[in-house]
Formats: structure tokens, C-alpha cells, sequence
């Protein structure tokens, strides 16, 4: 499954600062429909994301009845981006455990 969406940067302020970007509804709810066949477990999703010309393997995150996309350092600076910026996500889904190391 491949989704395509655009949203807002935003930080998460725990111990340490994550930067993620939202999942709009509909497509969350169509991620949901297939998440039995492609989460390993607490609800995380596997996926390659591609913002701009950086692409990486990374799991989204459920968040109050959505998914979240986390943000990686390397592709915040790769391409520019900070809090507040609006980008455009494309998503595949991809069965089985991410691969954090991308």
C-alpha cells in the first residue's frame, strides 16, 4: 500500500526532542485496515517513507487513533526542515520489521 499526504512538522519535548509528522485521518484509518497484516507488534507499522529526495525505512507510530511519521535527524537536515514546515510524505507499507539502521 502507498499513501501520499502533506502535514506540519512537529516536536515532541520528552527527555528527548522527536519530530514527526501526522497521518490525516483517512489514511490512517486505511493503514488501520491493514495493520493486522503488516504491524510485528504494539501497533507499529513498517514502512519507507521519502520526503523530498531523502528516503528511509522507519515504523509509524499509532497516537491517539492516528499514526504518527518520526522524523530522523539525518533527514530533518538533509532537507532543510524544521518545526512548523508543511511537507509532502509518501509512505509504502511494507510487511514485517523495519529496519532502523536506514
Amino acid at each position: 500500500m502507498s499513501l501520499e499526504f502533506s502535514g506540519k512538522i512537529w516536536e515532541w519535548r520528552g527527555p528527548a526532542p522527536f519530530y514527526f509528522v501526522t497521518v490525516p485521518e483517512e489514511h490512517s484509518r486505511a493503514i488501520k485496515n491493514a495493520e493486522r497484516f503488516v504491524t510485528y507488534g504494539w501497533g507499529m507499522i513498517p514502512v519507507k517513507v521519502r520526503i523530498g529526495k531523502t528516503e528511509w525505512k522507519t515504523s509509524l507510530w499509532p497516537k491517539d487513533g492516528s499514526y504518527v511519521v518520526p522524523l530522523k535527524d539525518r533527514v530533518r537536515k538533509a532537507e532543510g526542515l524544521g518545526e512548523g514546515d508543511t511537507v509532502t510524505v509518501r509512505l509504502e507499507l511494507s510487511p514485517g520489521r523495519s529496519s532502523q539502521a536506514d
